[in-house]
């Protein structure tokens, strides 16, 4: 049983990497076994080019400095007994970086400063449920930061928000990368959110990848039948009633029992025989566009 299988990827640093994929897809699995959330099985993760597959405990403490992740539930994932302070300060305090109090409640105040939240005595002692989602979002990232990593994994960070506050975090987000030379892992269900923030997008389908490309090449030149589907869920600017009529019936299959050949196939308009019954490769396209479809034959060639 595999919820992510044959999966590889390079992110460069400065990069916001995206993964786009329905739900059940294996996403979450993916961006939890990168943190070491959840333990692989089989493979390799290289960060700067240790295998840290391999990491102890000791290894795994030193590289979460480096390596931080921000929640999609900005509900369950922040303590609701504990105070803001306490909440932003809880990595800090895990790896002894400061000797006194003043140093870490500075060090708190600027990281609620830096992600536009009040920095008061008495934001500080507010608890979770006095903030809105946003808000809380505005929180976890600010966790998130404190130990000024350079590596972030976002899991679906505005998924549960309100589209009000959606573009506000996105472009905190941004703003974040540059200001502080950040790495994203970004993992979203909607192709237009991947698409107004990552510089590479990865299509995942039943735990395995069906294409990669550069945003710009993905969404402008999409190759493989799922990730055309997932373009043509994004609602049209100017309404059509044809949108929406595209969208296949079913659901991602159980990892358990995946279908035989290319796993797309049970809701693939271009399935035949050969999808039905043998894996397509991921292959290059053309100048770093991979794709795994049986209709996209070599360099530069579509079956018709």
């Amino acid at each position: 049983i595999h919820a992510v299988d044959d999966v590889s990827f390079e992110i460069k640093k400065g990069m916001t990497y995206g993964v786009v994929g329905e739900s059940g897809c294996g996403k979450t699995t993916l961006a939890r076994t990168m943190m070491h959330l959840e333990e692989p099985t089989s493979g390799e993760m290289l960060f700067k080019g240790d295998d840290i597959t391999k990491f102890n405990r000791k290894q795994m403490t030193s590289l979460r400095r480096q390596m931080q992740m921000v929640f999609q539930d900005p509900y369950g994932s922040l303590n609701p007994v504990r105070t803001i302070h306490n909440i932003v300060a809880e990595p800090v305090r895990v790896h002894s970086i400061f000797d006194n109090k003043r140093d870490e409640i500075d060090k708190v105040r600027e990281m609620l400063e830096v992600v536009g939240l009040p920095s008061d005595n008495q934001t500080l002692e507010k608890r979770p449920n006095e903030f809105s989602g946003g808000e809380r979002q505005r929180i976890g990232i600010a966790r998130s930061l404190i130990l000024e990593p350079e590596f972030i994994v976002a899991d679906e960070p505005v998924s549960m928000l309100d589209a009000s506050v959606r573009a506000d975090i996105i472009s905190l987000m941004r703003r974040l990368k540059q200001e502080r030379d950040l790495t994203y892992f970004f993992i979203t269900h909607e192709f237009g959110m991947a698409r107004a923030i990552c510089d590479r997008i990865a299509v995942m389908y039943a735990g395995r990848l069906v294409e990669v490309a550069n945003a710009a090449a993905i969404v402008d030149h999409p190759l493989h039948p799922y990730t055309q589907l997932l373009i043509d869920a994004i609602p049209p600017l100017i309404p059509d009633e044809n949108w929406g009529k595209t969208i296949p019936e079913g659901e991602v299959p159980y990892f358990t029992v995946p279908p035989p050949g290319c796993r797309f196939n049970p809701r693939c308009y271009k399935a035949d025989e050969l999808c039905r019954s043998e894996m397509p490769e991921l292959i290059d396209y053309r100048n770093g566009h991979y794709v795994s479809c049986h209709h996209v034959s070599g360099p530069g060639q579509i079956k018709k």
